[in-house]
């Protein structure tokens, strides 16, 4: 891996884009690095949590790397967005282990569509966050149309884009395009604390959680339906054998 370092700590694994001379500008190569870096940890039993930042104060991901596409054509354009939508975007928002994007400084442009694909974000009082594509006479191409409205709504949504602006975080804890906002120093420490939390349950219901979620927002798919077919699942697990016999012998579940 060039741009990318994994660490994995007590079970949660850390990616950390590491490109700062470039403020972890996406490039073909971090996109690829990070498809595989994903999954292999979603197959990796020893890892409960991932938690996906950037290198250094400035940025989690600034943007993708402009000078790769600028003299793209049309076919060429779409081959990018669809292969990074289906190696990377869509691979994080359906990855059956939590992904948390802890974003550090600027997300922008394919930076904000990698941090939107997380299951959630908690950003640093310095994030700032935007989809500048427009002003580049191009749209999202990693799915930022289409997860930005549903995190902060169609209106919102629709001026972020039109104006290529920036919004800073605690404006951004307000649209509920992130979860939390904390200080840069603690941002990394207050995301672990949520990663151990979440380790406290079912990493087999937290993943049928998961897709049952995500059924909600996928056209044509019965998003109850999934649950209830999820929901029937969960009944011939172990994990339902324990969680509910520690519950009656009032003791904490060991998954």
């Amino acid at each position: 891996m060039n741009n990318i370092i994994v660490d994995i700590e007590n079970k949660i694994a850390t990616i950390t884009i590491n490109r700062p001379n470039k403020l972890n500008a996406l490039n073909k190569e971090t996109i690829e690095e990070l498809g595989t870096a994903f999954g292999e940890l979603e197959e990796n039993e020893d890892v409960r949590v991932i938690v996906m930042t950037g290198s250094g104060e400035k940025a989690f991901v600034a943007g993708a790397d402009i000078s790769e596409f600028a003299d793209f054509d049309e076919l060429e354009g779409k081959k990018l967005a669809g292969k990074g939508q289906n190696d990377l975007f869509d691979v994080i928002e359906n990855c059956s282990t939590p992904v948390i994007a802890a974003v550090n400084g600027f997300a922008l442009g394919g930076g904000l569509e990698l941090a939107m694909a997380a299951h959630f974000r908690v950003a640093s009082d310095n994030a700032r966050l935007g989809l500048p594509e427009t002003s580049l006479g191009v749209i999202p191409g990693y799915g930022g149309t289409q997860r930005l409205p549903q995190l902060v709504g169609k209106g919102r949504a629709m001026e972020m884009v039109m104006t290529a602006g920036m919004i800073d975080a605690h404006q951004a804890l307000t649209y509920g395009l992130v979860n939390h906002v904390v200080s840069q120093e603690e941002l990394l420490d207050f995301t672990y604390g949520i990663a151990k939390k979440i380790m406290r349950n079912s990493p087999m219901a937290i993943a049928a959680a998961i897709d049952a979620i995500n059924a909600g927002f996928v056209d044509g798919t019965d998003g109850y339906q999934v649950e209830i077919d999820n929901f029937g699942s969960c009944f011939g697990t172990d994990e339902f054998v324990e969680g509910t016999t520690a519950f009656l012998e009032k003791r904490k579940a060991e998954f």
